[in-house]
């Protein structure tokens, strides 16, 4: 009987087997989740160079049009260039053309105005676009080439007050800048207000056509 009492376990032993059975549980549970997070994490590496992937093909797809677009642009920037002074020379020449022109003078004018607008739908179709800034339009020194600057009543400075000759930009590049006449700094309604109020406080006489 007394052998038998003494291969059964005591409660210390029983109690330090039932610790070390959870640990190991749970060190098995930690076994069986790692595999899981190693997969998770290769999974987020291999979605991150897909889109990095992507990111880099849009972005060679960019490089080469706008490299095929500088090719082409300046494979015919010289012939555009000579162009434009046919298109001037046509505009010009309608500028000139009398107003009341007789039966024949007008068909003339009719031929040069047809002629011009041929021309300019054969520049848009070949990316040759005009341009030809309206008044109030901010001065662009991409596009604009400013002749003079003289003070406005009508816009505020650093607008464009006349367009003196177009220009044309070949596939977003500028083959000619537009002339232009900009608003002084200090231009716009307050300026011209401004202005009268002075003259008033003189008493003198202020000519706003001037």
């Amino acid at each position: 009987m007394s052998d038998t009492h003494d291969d059964l376990p005591n409660s210390e032993e029983l109690a330090a087997d039932i610790a070390e059975a959870e640990a190991n549980a749970e060190a098995g549970l930690d076994d069986g989740l790692g595999p899981i997070d190693a997969l998770i994490a290769e999974r987020d590496q291999w979605k991150d160079r897909a889109l990095r992937a992507v990111a880099e093909a849009e972005n060679t797809k960019k490089r080469a049009e706008l490299s095929n677009n500088d090719a082409r642009a300046y494979a015919i920037q010289k012939f555009a260039r000579d162009l434009l002074v046919v298109a001037d020379n046509l505009e010009r020449a309608l500028q000139a053309a009398p107003k009341n022109a007789d039966a024949g003078e007008a068909g003339l004018v009719t031929g040069l105005e047809l002629t011009q607008k041929s021309l300019l739908q054969a520049f848009e179709s070949n990316n040759l676009k005009r341009v030809a800034p309206e008044p109030g339009e901010a001065f662009d020194p991409h596009l604009h080439q400013a002749m003079m600057e003289q003070p406005s009543d009508s816009v505020q400075g650093g607008q464009i007050i006349q367009t003196l000759q177009p220009g044309y930009a070949l596939f977003g590049r500028t083959v000619r800048p537009a002339m232009v006449v900009v608003a002084a700094k200090g231009s716009g309604a307050a300026a011209g207000n401004a202005a009268y109020v002075a003259a008033g406080a003189t008493g003198g006489n202020f000519d706003g056509k001037a």
